[in-house]
Parts: structure tokens; sequence; C-alpha cells
């Protein structure tokens, strides 16, 4: 029986982030500043050849004297002629061969008039052109001030500073119209955020109390040693979903404040960080016989260090918990590699399709149908990885491992 197709890749998503750091070579960039000084500076030029073409030939016409010179000499006897720019003129030629020296004399002399003024003519053009893109740059930047205004603020915003405001004065135009409507817009965004905020602490509140008073009612009845088995079971059972709905709660939560940038940063080794990771997972990898490896050179980068080790402790709890029955192992590492820091998480495991790895980030979806339901984990934990690298700067990516498994790679501003 043929085998089935594979699935259709699905398409990548935008990679656009309005914190991503300047390009190293800005004055490459197409900008608006940029394009409008060449559109200045060119029709300027244009302009400026045009008229420089009708001046020279408005005057090469009016010079123009034709093969012969406006007289002729009729008897030069006693006449004496000397002269420096037409050395072919002399005493000794007939009156005929004396006439067509003075007109090639002329006609040089006309030849070198409209050199000259065509040369200098483009010296002038060439100056005033440096000065009319001199001046268009100047006069663009000044169009263009509000907009780099608005730029800020956009990107102040991208930092979760919601508070800030364009406020743009000057004339009713139509980039004053395009602030006030981004300041419109900005205060229905930090509405909507400080209600989020306090829906979140609500949550918060009325969610972890419940299943609190649940644990705590089940641990008491489970501490009675005159219960029967069957209510030890089922109160196991009760305590175990109780569990996992706490664990669902807080990392709901903690997706929600993660999505935010990281406004208080102090500096964190990555490598510390996983350290740590890796000795709270150290006792489950032993019970299922996964072996846990990898350098960890120091990597500092400036963030939360809590939100950090939750991306250390995700990842290598999912490498730990989805890898193979035997001889299975992970390698976790952290090293600076071009001004950036890069935890790298890689597993044995079963392998993976490359067009289901986008899937493995979004909320409570798992790679294959079974491990639904299962005690693994509730779904969220690459979400708040992702979440919790974009609110630092960074990004995480991942990618299939020849023979199975993934290869996680986190990287952070240093």
């Amino acid at each position: 029986m043929a085998a089935a197709p594979a699935p259709p890749q699905a398409p990548p998503k935008p990679t656009w982030d309005p914190r991503r750091p300047q390009p190293p070579y800005p004055w490459l960039r197409p900008t608006i500043r940029i394009r409008l000084t060449l559109l200045y500076g060119g029709m300027f030029l244009i302009a400026g050849i045009l008229l420089l073409s009708i001046i020279y030939l408005l005057a090469a016409q009016a010079i123009s004297t034709g093969n012969q010179p406006p007289f002729k000499i009729i008897d030069f006897s006693k006449l004496q002629v000397s002269s420096a720019d037409c050395p072919t003129i002399k005493n000794s030629l007939q009156l005929d061969d004396f006439n067509q020296a003075i007109s090639a004399c002329i006609e040089h002399q006309r030849q070198v008039a409209l050199d000259n003024l065509l040369s200098r003519s483009l010296l002038a053009l060439l100056g005033l052109a440096v000065i009319a893109f001199a001046f268009g740059y100047a006069m663009a930047g000044r169009v263009l001030t509000p907009l780099g205004r608005i730029t800020r603020t956009a990107r102040a915003v991208a930092g979760s500073d919601l508070s800030r405001r364009i406020e743009l004065d000057g004339p009713d135009d139509e980039l004053k119209e395009l602030a006030d409507t981004l300041d419109d817009m900005l205060d229905r965004l930090q509405r909507a955020f400080t209600a989020q905020q306090r829906f979140v602490g609500n949550a918060s509140h009325e969610l972890r109390t419940p299943l609190a008073i649940n644990r705590t009612l089940l641990e008491v009845h489970l501490s009675d040693p005159g219960a029967p088995p069957e209510l030890q079971q089922l109160g196991k059972t009760l305590l175990a979903t109780n569990e996992r709905s706490e664990q669902l709660v807080e990392g709901l939560l903690l997706l929600a404040r993660s999505e935010n940038e990281i406004v208080e940063r102090k500096p964190v080794d990555l490598a510390e960080v996983a350290s740590q990771a890796v000795d709270q997972v150290h006792a489950e990898a032993e019970a299922k016989g996964v072996r846990i490896e990898g350098e960890r050179g120091p990597a500092v980068v400036q963030g939360n260090g809590v939100l950090l080790e939750r991306i250390a402790l995700n990842l290598v709890q999912n490498a730990v918990r989805y890898n193979v029955a035997e001889d299975g192992w992970v390698r976790v590492t952290t090293e600076v590699q071009h001004g950036q820091a890069v935890l790298t998480v890689s597993n044995t495991g079963p392998i993976v399709p490359a067009y289901e790895i986008d899937n493995l980030f979004e909320p409570f979806t798992r790679l294959r149908t079974e491990r639904t339901g299962s005690d693994k984990g509730v779904g969220l934990g690459l979400s708040i990885a992702r979440s919790v690298a974009r609110a630092h700067g960074g990004h995480i990516s991942a990618e299939p491992r020849e023979g199975g498994g993934l290869v996680m790679r986190v990287t952070l501003p240093v």
C-alpha cells in the first residue's frame, strides 16, 4: 500500500519585531529621507543639465561665424599682423591663404570659448548639485521629524511603556492626524492592558485559593490511616488531578505575565540557570534512565532570573520526558556566539516531522495525539519559553535532530 503523502508544510510566520536592533550600516537603508533627498537632488540635477544644454546651444548659436569671418582683407601690403594664439597667421602668406588662416583662427577661438563655458558651467552645476542634495536632505529631515517622533514612541510602547503618547503639535495635516489616531489607539491598548492585569490578579487569587483548599482537604483525608483502600485510591487520583489543575493555572498566569517585555533587569548567567534546571530534573532523568551531559560556559544576560530559569527548566523537562526508552541522553550547553548568549538543549527521542515544529509552541498543543491526556505536562511549557524569550528581546527555535529528537536553541542579547 502506498504511503500517505506528508501534510503540507506550514507557511513561515512573520518575524518582524519592533525591538530588533538597528542594522550595522544604517546609511545603506533606503529610508524615506534618503529617497526624498535623491528625488529632490535628482530633479534639480536634471533641471540643471537641461538649463546648461540650452545655454550652451544658445551661446554656440550666438557666436557662430560660419566658415568665413565677418570681414575680408583686400590689400594688406602695409599690414603687420602678430598673434600668439594663431601662429599660422603670417605676413608672408598670400592674400587668400591669409584670409583662410584668419577664418580658422576665429573658429578655433569660438570653440575654445564654448569649451570654457561648458567646463565652468559643469563645475558650477556640480557645486550647486552638492548644495541641493544637502539642502534636500536637511529639508527632508525637517519634514519627517514627526515620523521620527512617532517611531520613537512606538518603540517605547513596544517596550511595555503604554503610558507614552506622541502628542504631536503643528499644523492639522496628515501626520498630525496619524499621530492623533495612534494616541487614541494607545489609550485603548492601555485600558485593555490594565484590565488584563487586573483580571490576572483576580484570577490568580480566585483560582489558587479553591485549589489549595482542595489539596489540603485531600491530604488530610489521605493521612487518615483508617480510610478504606478505595477511598485512598480515589484521594490519590483526585490529588493528582488537583495538582495538574494547579500546574495549569500557574502556567496560564506565567504565560500572561511573560507576554510583556521585562522592565527590571539584572545580570543573569545562563550557565547557572541551566545548571539549576538540570539539578531539578536530575532525579526524574535517573528514574527514566536518561543521561544529562554538556558543557555550560559563562553567558551573562540582562533579565529576570526566575523567568529565565523557567525557560531552561521547561526545555530540560521536555527533553527528559519525551525521550527514548533506553540509552537516552540530553545535552545542555550555554555559550556566547556572535555577541549573543545561546542556550541549547538537544535530546534523543522520537522522530519529529519538520512541518510540526511550529505547532509545538502553540498552547495546549502536543506533537502526537497519543500524548493528549498524558501526565507529562499541560502543553504550556514551550509556549511559556517562547513568551519569556520574546519578553527578553530574544527568540527560541527548534529543529529536528538527525536520528530522532529535537535541538532547542534559545538566543538572548547579552
